[in-house]
C-alpha cells in the first residue's frame, strides 16, 4: 500500500523536522501533495470515478488552507516548503 507507516514517516522526518511531528504544517502538506499526486495518476485512468474526484478536491482544499496559514504566520518556513515540493513557479 502507498500509505505505509515507514512511508509516512519518512515524509515526516524529510519535511516535518522528526519522523514523531506529524502535526507539523510543512509535513502535512508533503504527505497531501504525495496523496495529490497518487490520486491524480489514478483519475488519469479512472475518468469517471467522481467519489476519488471529490476526495482530491478536498485535499487540495486542506493543502491550499495550510499554506494560506504559513504564509500568514511564517514566510520563511512558506517559501522553503513550496520550494522543496516544488509547488510553484513563483514565489511570493
Amino acid at each position: 500500500m502507498y500509505l505505509s507507516s515507514e512511508w509516512k514517516s519518512e515524509i515526516f522526518a524529510q519535511h516535518g523536522g522528526a519522523a514523531t511531528n506529524t502535526g507539523s504544517a510543512e509535513g502535512q502538506v508533503a504527505l497531501f501533495t504525495k496523496r495529490i499526486a497518487h490520486l491524480t495518476g489514478h483519475l488519469k485512468k479512472n475518468k469517471k470515478d467522481f467519489a476519488t474526484q471529490l476526495s482530491l478536491q478536498k485535499l487540495v482544499g486542506k493543502r491550499r488552507a495550510l499554506l494560506a496559514y504559513l504564509y500568514k504566520k511564517d514566510i520563511q518556513r512558506y517559501r522553503a516548503i513550496i520550494k522543496a515540493l516544488e509547488l510553484r513557479d513563483i514565489i511570493k
